[in-house]
């Protein structure tokens, strides 16, 4: 019995002793790491989104429509400009576009003054010199964009030429680019479509100053500007301008 009384209180003490030492270590364990939060919790970084790829403005209108037939009536371009070129009586001109076509005729006026004060084209001659006015000014004479249709009509009238719906002509009072030519270019000409208008308006313009057709001075020469190339290169490279780069006049045997 005594055996048994002694056993139970040995059992008791060392409950009592693991007790306390529970209650002494249990927050915070000697060489145990602290977990304890500090400070708000952080969230794991995730990745920055990449930003949108921006929408691409729609392509710029790089074609214009071509019309078979038009209104038949003009628009004129109001705007005005200098001067360009030596000669001592400058041809004036206005330009005009045929109404409801997809062209400005502002617009036009500028890239046209531009061609014919370039370095390389007819205000090059001592001679000549070129002054675009605006609607209701006197002027020498007219440059015309015109539908297919409408470009037929002038030019017959003018000189009594078939121009089929494909070409330009020179005619007394001016100048009648085909819209086609104008939107479009030609297939012989590799380059620009400034570059090709600028070969309109200078083979055009040639005439309108007194100058003949001319074909290829030989292969691989500049074609002169005054050489119908929409017809064919003979061997000659497409040129835009009447003078080559060392300003002089680009030429070729008359036809």
């Amino acid at each position: 019995m005594l055996l048994t009384v002694l056993f139970a209180v040995a059992l008791l003490g060392a409950a009592l002793i693991l007790r306390a030492g529970l209650r002494d270590g249990g927050d915070s364990q000697e060489g145990a790491p602290d977990v304890r939060p500090r400070g708000p919790l952080r969230q794991p970084p995730h990745p920055t989104p990449s930003p949108p790829v921006p929408s691409l403005p729609s392509p710029s209108r790089t074609t214009i429509e071509v019309p078979e037939r038009g209104s038949g009536t003009f628009v004129t371009a109001r705007s005005g400009g200098e001067t360009v070129g030596e000669g001592s009586r400058p041809l004036r001109y206005v330009v005009e576009v045929e109404e409801g076509l997809d062209v400005s005729p502002s617009d036009a006026a500028e890239e046209i003054a531009g061609i014919l004060g370039a370095p390389r084209g007819w205000a090059h001659d001592p001679d000549n010199a070129f002054r675009l006015v605006g609607a209701g000014a006197p002027h020498d004479l007219s440059i015309k964009i015109a539908t297919p249709a409408t470009a037929d009509a002038l030019c017959w009238e003018g000189i009594g030429q078939d121009t089929g719906g494909e070409y330009n002509c020179e005619v007394p009072g001016g100048v009648v680019v085909n819209l086609r030519r104008w939107a479009e270019g030609s297939p012989t000409f590799d380059g620009p479509i400034h570059d090709y208008r600028a070969l309109i308006i200078n083979h055009e313009m040639g005439h309108f100053l007194g100058h003949s057709h001319m074909t290829c001075g030989g292969e691989g020469r500049l074609a002169p500007v005054m050489m119908q190339q929409i017809k064919g290169l003979n061997g000659c490279v497409a040129n835009a301008w009447p003078y080559d780069e060392e300003g002089d006049l680009v030429t070729g045997p008359g036809v």
